[in-house]
């Protein structure tokens, strides 16, 4: 275990233990019984640890304290205990925060070949939290590492469309996206409605517009004391190629075992397979290396960018790009339950009217990191 000290103004000192090279998620399930001891804290503005500022922002429904700032690297989830005493007047206050390890859930990644058949699999794991979203229903969200990577389809790909170049680097940061695309019952525990045509809580919402994701996106943060948004279109497809540069997640094609589009049409050389004219439960198929699923077919998901015909002028820094063209026209990505499989590829890509919904356009959401950390 590694001790982590960071100091504070006022003097205040946060101490955190975590396994060496890492950090580990942890839960603050047990932070009511000590906010008696900030009975007599007067406001600060502090700038703490990711675990710390979760612990705060509990704290924070009851006090005056002033909302505490996000280091990046921190996951938040699993067991540990805060502790928080005071020691002789006029002394600092001490926080320790004692992170202990969870056990991350392995998962198995499939690739296949032009044919569609498996020719590998490997065992992953990754790290996550989960948001209580009342009645039982939890919204789980995956760390996906930050990394620099190619966004686009290089000039060989089967299908490509312009509007997948050129071909460019973009950097991202660290962030956590939702594991699944938003489900019904998540949009249900948030919104108060269920506006799908295929009814099923764990199936994806669908049938929501641009601006009715962003109102979930509020409403989300404003229950959490997070912010969460839409992904950029950058994150989105940093987030489904999980370190690939094919087509697919999956290698060079997908077959109807793995992916819920229409299968009277193929790519490459895969057979045809089912067309099952709905959406499928969440988490149905095999997920990527990220840990994320659903991110090929089952239905499109918007993402916060304007719809711009290809990447000439694309940020590169993971931002969503909301300067020039139409702000009422808004990118969605991945494929849905109905199209070809060529629409569902890790580069494709569209854009639609943002007040415009189906029964095929959903969304997940993204929750950030702050950036203007204070690590010492």
């Amino acid at each position: 275990m590694a001790t982590k000290l960071i100091e504070l103004e006022d003097g205040i000192l946060v101490e955190a233990e975590v396994p060496d090279g890492e950090a580990k998620p942890i839960s603050t399930n047990d932070v009511k019984k000590v906010k008696s001891t900030f009975a007599q804290v007067k406001p600060i503005l502090v700038s703490i640890s990711r675990p710390i500022a979760e612990a705060w922002q509990e704290i924070n429904q009851d006090m005056k304290i002033e909302q505490a700032e996000v280091e990046v690297g921190f996951n938040f989830e699993g067991e540990g205990n805060l502790y928080i005493t005071k020691e002789k007047a006029g002394a600092s206050f001490q926080v320790k925060l004692v992170l202990k390890p969870s056990t991350p859930k392995p998962f198995e990644v499939i690739i296949v070949n032009n044919k569609g058949e498996e020719v590998n699999r490997s065992s992953h794991e990754v790290t996550s939290f989960t948001e209580d979203l009342g009645k039982g229903i939890m919204l789980e969200m995956v760390s996906i590492p930050g990394g620099t990577f190619v966004m686009g389809s290089p000039e060989n790909e089967v299908e490509k469309d312009n509007a997948e170049s050129p071909q460019h680097e973009v950097t991202i940061q660290p962030f956590s996206m939702s594991k699944y695309p938003i489900t019904q019952d998540q949009y249900q525990a948030i919104m108060g409605e269920n506006p799908s045509n295929f009814k099923g809580g764990k199936r994806p919402v669908e049938t929501v517009t641009w601006k009715n994701a962003q109102k979930f996106c509020q409403k989300l943060s404003q229950k959490t004391q997070k912010t969460y948004k839409l992904p950029s279109e950058s994150q989105w497809e940093y987030a489904c190629r999980a370190g690939t540069t094919t087509p697919f997640y999956f290698g060079d094609t997908i077959t109807t075992d793995l992916v819920n589009y229409n299968g009277d049409y193929t790519y490459g050389d895969a057979p045809q397979g089912k067309f099952r004219g709905e959406t499928t439960d969440v988490g149905s198929f095999p997920p990527n290396a990220f840990g994320l699923y659903d991110m090929h077919g089952n239905v499109w998901e918007w993402c916060q960018d304007i719809g711009h015909e290809n990447y000439e002028g694309a940020p590169n820094d993971g931002s969503a790009w909301e300067t020039g063209g139409d702000s009422k026209v808004r990118v969605i990505r991945g494929g849905y339950w109905d199209d070809e499989p060529g629409n569902c590829r890790s580069a494709s890509r569209l854009w639609g009217d943002a007040d415009f919904s189906n029964d095929n356009r959903g969304f997940r959401v993204v929750y950030l990191l702050d950036a203007s950390i204070i690590d010492n």
